[in-house]
């Protein structure tokens, strides 16, 4: 699973929010708009076509261009990898998004364990949503509280 951090996190909430909109595109066979393109449209602010762009200098779906990455190179699909393995996710992560194929994001879904359809909207949708709800309970058991020490008062000198 990745690497739960705030970013990730919201861009997953951030995509499926986005793609509730109707009037945003999703093709699954489409590198600028399938599931791994329109979470680069939020972590990088490039449309579709921008993401097509970049996407062809390179051979494959989104699956073979993350195995294939170099971070030497600058090859523009390349960059866009990056971008994903910055906002905390793994080669496997990156498939896993494409194909909704995470066991224990699967687990965790509403209604319990199902298999999705890795080019239908709706499901999409319920594994971004299901996914961020994963990284943040993960972050938030991270998270030390120190109960004691936010219940000491100091006390204040008066003069």
């Amino acid at each position: 699973m990745a690497h739960p951090n705030l970013a990730l996190i919201e861009a997953l909430r951030e995509t499926a929010r986005r793609l509730r909109q109707p009037d945003t595109k999703y093709a699954w066979g489409n590198h600028g708009s399938c599931n791994c393109g329109n979470l680069l449209q939020t972590i990088t602010r490039l449309d579709e076509k921008e993401i097509m762009h970049f996407a062809r200098t390179g051979d494959g779906e989104w699956t073979e261009l993350a195995e294939e990455y170099c971070g030497v190179t600058d090859a523009p699909v390349g960059l866009l990898i990056s971008k994903l393995q910055q906002i905390g996710l793994t080669p496997s992560d990156i498939h896993n998004i494409e194909y909704l194929e995470d066991k224990e994001v699967l687990q965790a879904l509403p209604g319990g364990f199902r298999w999705l359809s890795r080019n239908q909207r709706e499901d999409v949708i319920v594994y971004m949503d299901t996914m961020a709800q994963l990284l943040e309970d993960k972050l938030l058991r991270l998270v030390h509280v120190s109960f004691d020490e936010l219940m000491t008062i100091e006390k204040v000198e008066t003069v």
